[in-house]
């Protein structure tokens, strides 16, 4: 039996999940310690569901781990045939991690003598007091392709809610292998004294200064949007979306009502990867390059979000359902918060001639989820505006990873946060797909720099500036990076389509600020995490195209995704393109960032370019309390 579903691309349901799972260990010989490293819907393609096709079939991806037999596969099951239809072995990488496999680490390493006597050595004699946080090892070579490994560093808690991080044992890396549950290796390069000074953040600890006064924010009518399902409107807005493992939350046939017609702008738009590289050289520091989303799962991070906490307003909240290990649906409450906000005016103009006054105060939808992976925590906002905007915010906040610093010395790679404690520079990239269908599936993209006119007589005052156009005709050109200098954009154009000026139809991709990977080409992070070399890569929509890293990243040695997918340098002339965007933060860590940091925020916009024939909000009613 599955799950009732409404449409194609609703998630699967916890029933779903079961029978996915029923049906793989009953068509394959899995051993018996196998364990279920995904379980997710495998889309129909754009086709079956653009076309509505009656009967499309239920189908699961899944990808499995058999630690005795040192294998690992990825596969499709039929959930309407009970079959399962494809299953490859995945012989370079790894699945994600699973939840049980970081317990088998942490129990692990706990056990080992070795990590035991050099905890000891750093005057920590609760050796159950220690938090020890598991890592990917990354791929450099050293690693046998047959081992499924984590690396696990160590912190000192001094009480069960204390900041661990404030307290980190430097220079302890404990190395394990997941199948076996053996500790491969211990590098202890040498005693580093605990840092003492607490880094706890509680209200019971810091205390809490007077104020700010309640702020309730009130909708006696209730909210504007609808849902159904997994279907949002609100203010002309169609909005699908779903919660996956790997992605978070994914938006799906986004489009807008314009006049009766509804428009599409987006058939899908993700996280496809990101990726948090280390800048130190140090033992503890130099490997750690983590790939949230395909060796975590930024969605099985998900936090079941709170009204008045995480949210504020008149909430609608999204629950997800998740396979853990042995394959039993675990549900994650509250995953997802949908609700609206003021957003101050959003135009306004006073006659000086009559002393009229017309103002519209804006007001955007917001879908949003925060995650969890170790030490920090980042939230995704879709914000969606009454003149037809959309933006991607991330918020990244949480606590800073950190390393202790022998007294006297000075960090070469890093800032200090504390007494005797250091954050090392690191990097955040955050990649996001974006297949776009701007009044169709056929779109075109142009890159468009505003640039000072060349001065003679058609600029005689030296005034003057101008757009240059470039459009981006095959992949390889169409591999770019932000210019703020020359207030760069890009144009997606359907130039099928032409609004009422005889100018094709469009919608523009904003940055927001950004930047890009400072390792070395030829470092193992600069191959694994090719595509944040760029800000801005196009490639023809392929399906089986889903991660910009490559589908399995972990312990991958690089050269998958974006770069491998370009080589082919495939036309993008008026086709089905898919936009590949990387937001990049580098951070360089301050004592304000400690213990936790204030939230950073980043990201992008997708603004109508000629979309609309005018203001799409010119006709908005003013506000009832608004006085002339």
């Amino acid at each position: 039996m599955t799950d009732a579903t409404v449409h194609p691309l609703d998630p699967l349901g916890p029933d779903e999940i079961r029978d996915a799972v029923r049906i793989t260990r009953e068509l394959k010989d899995l051993g018996e310690r196998a364990r279920f490293a995904l379980v997710a819907l495998e889309e129909p393609s754009k086709q079956e569901v653009l076309e509505q096709l009656g009967g499309t079939e239920r189908r699961a991806r899944v990808q499995v781990v058999d630690p005795d037999a040192r294998r690992a596969w990825d596969g499709v099951v039929s959930l309407s045939a009970k079959d399962v239809l494809a299953w490859d072995e995945i012989e370079a990488g790894q699945p994600p991690f699973t939840f049980g496999e970081f317990r088998l680490a942490v129990a692990a390493v706990r056990a080992d003598p070795r990590w035991q006597d050099a905890v000891r050595a750093r005057g920590v004699q609760d050796i159950d007091s220690v938090q020890i946080d598991p890592w990917s090892v990354g791929a450099f070579g050293a690693e046998p392709e047959t081992r499924r490994l984590a690396r696990c560093v160590s912190y000192v808690r001094t009480t069960p809610t204390d900041n661990g991080y404030a307290h980190p044992i430097e220079g302890l890396v404990a190395t394990v292998d997941l199948q076996t549950g053996e500790v491969v290796e211990v590098v202890d390069a040498g005693v580093v004294p605990v840092p003492q000074e607490t880094g706890a953040y509680d209200a019971e600890v810091v205390g809490a200064r007077s104020g700010p006064r309640t702020l309730d924010i009130v909708q006696p009518e209730g909210p504007t949007f609808e849902v159904e399902g997994q279907e949002i409107r609100w203010m002309g807005w169609h909005i699908r979306f779903s919660m996956t493992q790997t992605e978070g939350l994914v938006l799906h046939t986004v489009g807008f009502e314009d006049h009766g017609r509804l428009r599409p702008i987006l058939y899908r738009a993700s996280l496809s990867e990101m990726v948090v590289p280390y800048g130190d050289t140090a033992p503890g520091h130099w490997w750690k390059n983590a790939f949230d989303a395909g060796e975590y799962g930024i969605g099985k991070m998900a936090n079941s979000l709170e009204l008045g906490c995480d949210c504020l307003g008149e909430i609608t909240y999204f629950d997800a359902w998740f396979a853990d290990d042995d394959g039993e649906p675990v549900r994650i409450g509250n995953a997802v918060c949908l609700h609206e906000e003021d957003f101050g005016i959003l135009w306004k103009h006073t006659d000086g001639w009559s002393g009229r006054s017309e103002v519209r105060r804006s007001r955007r939808l917001v879908l949003s989820s925060i995650s969890t992976v170790g030490n920090y925590d980042y939230g995704f906002y879709w914000y969606f505006y009454l003149d037809g905007t959309i933006q991607l915010e991330v918020k990244s906040t949480g606590i800073v990873q950190t390393a202790a610093l022998p007294p006297g010395e000075t960090p070469a790679h890093g800032q200090r946060v504390a007494p005797d404690l250091y954050a090392p520079h690191h990097q955040h990239f955050f990649c996001f797909r974006l297949d776009v269908d701007v009044d169709g599936v056929t779109n075109s993209v142009q890159e468009v720099d505003v640039v000072a006119s060349e001065s003679g007589p058609d600029n005689p005052y030296g005034n003057a500036f101008e757009l240059r156009r470039t459009p981006l005709r095959s992949e390889r050109s169409a591999r770019r990076r932000a210019d703020p200098s020359a207030s760069r954009s890009w144009w997606i154009l359907n130039e099928a389509e032409h609004n009422r000026l005889g100018e094709p139809v469009g919608y523009r991709l904003v940055p927001g600020p950004t930047t890009c990977l400072l390792a070395a080409p030829n470092s193992s992070i600069g191959r694994r995490a090719a595509f944040a070399t760029e800000t801005l890569w196009v490639t023809v929509n392929s399906p089986e195209q889903r991660h910009a890293a490559g589908s399995h990243p972990n312990q991958h040695p690089g050269g998958e995704g974006l770069p491998a997918w370009t080589a082919a340098d495939r036309s993008l002339e008026s086709t089905d393109v898919v936009l590949w965007y990387t937001v990049g933060i580098t951070h360089v860590a301050r004592p304000e960032d400690w213990p936790v940091m204030p939230v950073e925020c980043s990201g992008f916009s997708l603004k109508p370019q000629g979309f609309f024939e005018r203001n799409p909000a010119i006709d908005l009613p003013a506000a009832d309390h608004c006085h002339r």
